[in-house]
């Protein structure tokens, strides 16, 4: 089995994260994790192709966002919350903030 590359705390680059998570599908999956806790990759609710799910996820864990675990034939994805916290204090709250308080003003609509 290959190992995944998960980059250490002291690696993560601050346009590197703000870039994986300016995309809306990537905001998405952040924002369910972060609601829910651990995942299952079946487990998002993402209307998109498996392979570009996993384009996602991959992106996402090589930012240093998620942290993937492999158990079985199942990846599960966590936050790395700590270590962005870490690294750039209130940058995910903030982020995740504003992201979830846009998403409840569109469903209120």
């Amino acid at each position: 089995m290959k190992l995944l590359h998960h980059p250490s705390r002291d690696d993560l680059m601050l346009p590197t994260v703000l870039y994986a998570l300016s995309d809306p599908i990537r905001l998405q999956i952040v924002s369910q994790i972060h609601q829910g806790g651990e995942q299952a990759c079946k487990n998002f609710e993402v209307s998109i192709a498996k392979s570009t799910f996993s384009q996602h996820a991959r992106m996402l864990r090589e930012a240093g966002v998620t942290h993937t675990r492999v158990v079985g034939t199942h990846r599960l994805l966590s936050l790395r919350t700590e270590d962005l916290e870490a690294r750039f204090p209130g940058l995910l709250h903030a982020v995740l903030s504003s992201y979830e308080s846009n998403l409840q003003e569109h469903l209120s609509k």
